[in-house]
């Protein structure tokens, strides 16, 4: 069993030593990027405001901001966000290669698949959140422009908040769709079992939707296009680890019986 681990033990302080290099290169990493999305800050908002623009429709829309200071750090804002977004998979690495020579073999390849679909079901629950719910929240938002009380109403949104919208709307459903790994990677460790989240199967749907009601702007649309989702993924993660689950059994029963081949 020892075999599969590296064979090198190093000391505390060379732990301590790699650790700080590996840190150093994340931070490396993020002001590389950080830099690189404060140049083309002005072409990420324009992508990022691309929902709003199809919202209006009629090309009358505007952002406004109502302090000097504003715009500014809406470009500092949009490239913190970009750089933690381009620097991840870097990020990820480092992270990997600091843990892996500390993990079996079976462990690593048991951990890798996890690592993969991290980014995969981010990038999902962003896009779910960027091309569908978005347009279809500030198409609802933007109903509300018009007469009203004998004065006329219009949407002048700031780009600050817009942009904090944005953001929730991208990191809630980005987040959220990372709950299958959270799940799948409980299982593995032995906190829960298939059978305890199909006995709590009603409350994690109450739970769906509390969590979509918190992160998500207050309005039924966003919400239900959010609980829908964490509702389905729930479901597939149950059928995964069945599928986990009986390969793990196939795969002891064999290991078994080739123990029991073996002469004593």
């Amino acid at each position: 069993m020892t075999d599969d681990i590296d064979d090198s033990k190093a000391p505390l302080l060379d732990h301590l030593i790699e650790l700080r290099g590996r840190l150093l290169k994340c931070v490396y990493a993020l002001a590389l990027c950080g830099v690189i999305c404060f140049y083309f800050s002005d072409r990420l908002f324009a992508f990022l405001i691309q929902p709003l623009r199809e919202a209006f429709g009629d090309g009358n829309g505007q952002l406004v901001y109502t302090k000097l200071y504003e715009a500014f750090f809406v470009q500092v804002k949009i490239a913190i966000f970009g750089a933690f977004c381009m620097s991840f998979p870097i990020i990820a690495n480092q992270l990997w290669a600091f843990v892996a020579p500390g993990l079996y073999a079976k462990e690593k390849k048991a951990l890798l698949p996890f690592l993969i679909a991290t980014p995969v079901l981010f990038t999902m629950g962003a896009s779910l959140a960027y091309y569908i719910v978005m347009p279809m929240a500030f198409h609802f938002f933007l109903q509300f422009q018009g007469p009203s009380g004998g004065m006329n109403v219009e949407a002048l949104p700031s780009v600050d908040a817009y942009l904090s919208l944005v953001m929730q709307f991208i990191l809630a459903f980005g987040i959220s769709f990372l709950m299958p790994v959270l799940i799948m990677l409980l299982n593995r460790a032995g906190f829960v079992t298939r059978a305890q989240l199909i006995a709590v199967r009603r409350y994690m749907i109450v739970a769906a939707v509390v969590v979509a009601a918190i992160l998500t702007p207050p309005d039924v649309v966003s919400q239900l296009m959010l609980a829908i989702p964490l509702i389905l993924l729930y479901e597939i993660t149950i059928i995964a680890i069945w599928f986990t689950d009986r390969r793990q059994a196939q795969q002891d029963s064999g290991d078994e019986k080739k123990a029991g081949a073996d002469p004593a």
